[in-house]
């Protein structure tokens, strides 16, 4: 068996008699080392049709905890990732909260919510699934009040009753640290997203076991010399964490994309629709086999924009705000509002009621339905405080996922056809962002290859110095050098410069030659159904 392959163990009880039941139970796991063993954690359990949380269990004479998942017919499941060689065989006993072994701390007790979801799936095939999604703004150093607004979000979280929470904008993995402390008890189970020189700043945190996680970059993310801004130190990305709850596969999808900065001149605008396109295309060939997705994050887009237009009809998302039943909250779901104190009023002058930029998208993929039964968002500052969480308002969004009977999810053959307006636009705005990159590396291939010039040129001189063939007066030593020292900055800046565009170019004509691929596919569905 390989080292890496996870295996499941399983305990199971003697049968219900007048007899006080035992306190311990031999459990044997194959092909695992006592070493290797001590510590692991609970990725995943299946015993029986459905699966209770909560039982937790200690390994008697070793000082390290299991938490175990219990199906009603008394058979405990543990799904084990450890490498190793040899079989164990160790005896468990059960653990009451307050007690531990000697030398450690119980497991925190798993909270209601998986066992609440679970008991209503088993007797009500609906589920109801609560999501909380913010962009935190907390720039170490630059964000202002930002350890006391993450205070308050940790709070806050821990009051409320959410089942997942998608952070954006957690710069500071010190942060990250003291909200999943604070966070532990109600939220066992999170990740940290890391790419970039800073960042991603993207977190989850879940009630449910998080079985797997991915991380992808995008390949544009603005550029390395607009320091005022510093997307591209960030590494923006898109995060997938995978859960199960009840039997249900979730893809979880956590994204922060390139920001606007000014609508009028747009020059991010490509960047920003490679972005949206490659998290449409990452979403599509990563959620085949999950039963629900979900996407949140801060889109930097309008809900009209082209960018968002195209990642909601690429993918078949729908929007919660849209879809809601019942919505409470900011006007027309605005995330970004001039009555926060925290916003830059200028920016928002064209749109005095705010702009929505925070999204929650979802959609069913096989045999359920998925129903956004309301939206709320943050309106302003926290309870009983004068500060917001944020610069943006959080958005929360109560699912309801139930079963039916046809498997859910279009093809390409049922696309709408506005989907061919809407990546024929897309392109279109590539294909300027193209052009744009050529020039800029047209420019800075001409800038590199005259600094290289001049120092040719000085090369020569300085040689025909040395060799005796100056007849005039002699140039300046000091000046000769500082000329050269600024021949070789501009050529390392340029040559630096040449080759982002290169890249940049070569991405941008990727993207639009997949549109032209899918634009070929959307126009010839109608002729072969």
């Amino acid at each position: 068996m390989p080292p890496e392959q996870a295996e499941l163990g399983s305990l199971t009880r003697p049968p219900a008699t007048g007899i006080p039941e035992p306190q311990s139970f031999s459990f044997s796991v194959l092909n695992r080392k006592p070493d290797n063993l001590r510590g692991s954690g609970v990725r995943e359990a299946r015993a029986g049709r459905a699966l209770g949380l909560g039982e937790r269990w200690s390994c008697l004479g070793s000082f390290w905890l299991l938490r175990g998942l219990e199906s009603p017919k008394g058979c405990v499941a543990f799904l084990l990732r450890q490498p190793g060689s040899l079989a164990l065989s160790c005896t468990f006993r059960r653990l009451s909260p307050q007690s531990a072994p000697c030398g450690t701390s119980p497991c925190p007790a798993l909270p209601s919510g998986p066992r609440k979801i679970q008991q209503e799936m088993e007797g009500d095939p609906a589920l109801r699934l609560r999501v909380f999604d913010l962009n935190c703004w907390a720039i170490r150093y630059l964000s202002k009040r930002r350890q006391e607004r993450i205070r308050l979000i940790g709070d806050m979280l821990r009051q409320e009753d959410f089942d997942l929470v998608l952070l954006q904008e957690v710069w500071s993995e010190r942060d990250y640290s003291d909200l999943k402390v604070k966070l532990g008890g109600c939220y066992p189970f999170s990740h940290y997203f890391r790419s970039g020189v800073i960042g991603s700043g993207l977190c989850v945190f879940s009630r449910f076991p998080i079985l797997d996680t991915l991380l992808y970059q995008y390949s544009l993310n603005g550029y390395p010399y607009m320091l005022q801004h510093g997307d591209w130190f960030c590494g923006k990305s898109v995060g997938l964490v995978i859960i199960t709850i009840s039997g249900i596969i979730f893809n979880i999808y956590v994204t922060h994309l390139h920001a606007e900065y000014c609508r009028e001149k747009d020059a991010y605008l490509p960047h920003r629709l490679v972005q949206a396109w490659e998290l449409a295309q990452f979403i599509r060939h990563t959620s085949k086999a999950a039963d629900v997705v979900l996407l949140g994050g801060d889109l930097n887009m309008h809900p009209e924009d082209v960018g968002i237009r195209l990642l909601r009809g690429w993918t078949g998302l729908r929007d919660a705000f849209a879809e809601a039943t019942h919505f409470e909250g900011c006007e027309d779901g605005c995330t970004l509002v001039p009555n926060n104190c925290f916003t830059d009023k200028s920016e928002l002058l064209p749109f005095p009621l705010g702009i929505r930029i925070d999204y929650i998208l979802y959609k069913a993929i096989s045999s359920f339905m998925v129903k956004c039964e309301e939206l709320k968002t943050t309106t302003g500052a926290a309870p009983g405080m004068d500060v917001p969480f944020s610069d943006h308002e959080a958005v929360m969004a109560t699912l309801h996922i139930q079963r039916q009977g046809q498997a859910a999810g279009a093809t390409l053959a049922t696309a709408e056809p506005m989907l061919v307006d809407v990546v024929t636009e897309a392109r279109t705005e590539v294909a300027v962002g193209l052009r744009a990159a050529q020039r800029q590396r047209y420019s800075s291939g001409r800038m590199a290859l005259l600094a290289l010039l001049l120092l040719l040129l000085q090369a020569v001189a300085a040689l025909g110095a040395l060799a005796g063939l100056d007849a005039g007066q002699p140039f300046p030593k000091l000046s000769f050098c500082l000329l050269a020292c600024l021949a070789i900055g501009i050529l390392l800046l340029a040559t630096g410069l040449h080759l982002f565009h290169t890249m940049e170019v070569k991405m941008l004509h990727s993207t639009e030659e997949q549109m032209r691929m899918v634009l070929r596919t959307l126009q010839e569905c109608p002729s072969d159904g």
